[in-house]
């Protein structure tokens, strides 16, 4: 009998060190030498009987997702020269074809009465670059 309570006490503990072990994050998972768990499917397939989801616009008109909605006085692609050496300067390496903005500053969406844009108004994807340029730019109408 007290065999079989020191096994049974063994083999929960085996099975609790190996959940606690195969908790956490890949990254963690790895730095203890473990190999990163299988992806998990977060979504469901949809069935051939359900249609697709279709887009819906956006809350408000020249809304941006991204940061800021920007004025910017060019709009270009990434392999315009100008463009091209401040993206060089910065270190940055870029598709040539992708559409940036250059000299952009933030537009006050609460406000736009009042501030005018006599330039492109547009939606960046990363704007971290003090308004000097603007990548990944999406023009918007307000």
């Amino acid at each position: 009998m007290k065999t079989a309570s020191i096994v049974f006490a063994v083999i929960a503990l085996i099975l609790a060190t190996v959940q606690a072990l195969s908790i956490g994050t890949n990254a963690e998972r790895m730095a203890r030498g473990l190999p990163p768990r299988a992806p998990r499917k977060l979504f469901r397939e949809p069935s051939p009987t359900t249609p697709a989801k279709r887009a819906k616009p956006s809350s408000s008109p020249g809304s941006c997702s991204t940061g800021p909605v920007q004025c910017c006085q060019e709009v270009t692609t990434a392999g315009n020269p100008v463009a091209a050496l401040i993206i060089g300067l910065l270190g940055l390496v870029l598709d040539p074809k992708l559409v940036v903005g250059l000299t952009c500053s933030a537009i006050d969406i609460v406000s736009i009465g009042g501030h005018s844009c006599s330039a492109n108004t547009v939606c960046c994807e990363n704007n971290s670059f003090g308004g000097l340029i603007s990548i990944g730019c999406v023009p918007i109408v307000l």
